[in-house]
């Protein structure tokens, strides 16, 4: 098996809260978009490099298991194309037909790489998947005219309850505008696939240092300001985990799929680039954990947005001081 280098000696930071309730390293799963290589030429690639079982669920799906990286899976980023994983009535294409299309469609479609619970000291480890996919001419956002390449965090929740959750939501929408302008910060970010930022009557309600709801308040509070996936922190899986009765209610059609983690949605994959790393995004992320473990200063933070009156950028670069410290 071949030693893979990592792209980057940037550090992967921890987070305050390493553990969960039942005292083990907490895992968080990642999503890379990426072009290229077909998901079979990309699965191969990387078993080779640190081995494994590979698993073809249909020909534009693989799953590799018991690899040295983890497990993992590749497939074409369009789930119309996998009637396995849908049936026939969800997918709208019988298996040979989805197969056919897949295979015209992989010249527009991106692959999406998908690890499974990894835990967050292991992280690099995904680096050095991405610098195999890099060699076999894997491309990203830079090299796409129109198209944004997606990365997705999906960090296990530390504590499983109303006020952990909503502190991680309070200290995420404080320090959005700043984590928004880190990764895009010239003139491309209009151009970048963002998920739309959450409402801004919401997110003064939820910043007030008196607003800790017990979980079914929150829970509605969220859906009413919230009845979609396409928000940067999207909370509908873990909430689904917490009470799916509730969501299913609000959203009997969305697609969700309950978890015990937050989804942080970024559109910026800088894959073909050799010095690209997840681990800056990552430990924007940790900043993150940080000010929400932190209940005096997100407090005091949520106290000072309420009286500030400037526009997000100005807001950025004021909270900006608070999520390096």
């Amino acid at each position: 098996m071949a030693q893979v280098a990592l792209p980057t000696s940037i550090e992967f930071l921890l987070p305050p809260a390493l553990r969960n309730e039942a005292g083990q390293i907490r895992t968080v799963g990642v999503e890379v978009e990426f072009a290229g290589p077909s998901a079979e030429a990309a699965v191969q690639a990387v078993q080779r490099a640190f081995g494994g079982r590979i698993v073809e669920e249909d020909p534009h799906a693989y799953r590799l298991t018991g690899s040295s990286a983890g497990d993992l899976s590749i497939e074409l980023d369009s789930r119309m194309l996998h009637p396995g994983k849908g049936g026939k009535g969800k997918s709208g294409f019988l298996p040979r037909i989805a197969a056919w299309f897949g295979f015209a469609a992989s010249y527009i479609v991106p692959c999406e790489l998908v690890t499974s619970p990894i835990p967050m000291d292991r992280l690099q480890d995904v680096d050095r998947v991405l610098s195999i996919l890099r060699r076999i001419g894997a491309k990203g956002t830079q090299d796409a005219a129109f198209y944004a390449f997606g990365l997705h965090f999906n960090p296990e929740i530390p504590r499983q309850d109303a006020q952990t959750a909503l502190a991680f939501l309070k200290s995420f929408v404080l320090l959005n505008p700043w984590l928004r302008r880190e990764v895009a910060p010239d003139a491309t970010r209009d151009l970048l696939g963002f998920a739309a930022p959450f409402p801004a009557d919401y997110v003064r309600r939820i910043v007030a240092p008196d607003y800790w709801p017990d979980m079914a308040a929150f829970i509605d509070d969220y859906l009413a300001a919230n009845p979609t996936r396409n928000r940067d922190l999207d909370l509908l899986p873990l909430l689904h985990h917490f009470d799916a009765p509730r969501v299913r209610a609000a959203l009997p059609n969305e697609k969700i799929n309950g978890r015990p983690t937050f989804h942080y949605r970024l559109p910026d994959a800088r894959i073909s680039d050799a010095g690209w790393s997840i681990a800056p995004e990552w430990n924007r992320w940790v900043a993150v954990e940080r000010l929400a473990e932190d209940r005096d200063r997100l407090n005091a933070v949520g106290t000072t947005f309420l009286t500030f009156a400037g526009e997000d950028k100005s807001w950025a670069n004021i909270v900006e001081s608070v999520a390096l410290s």
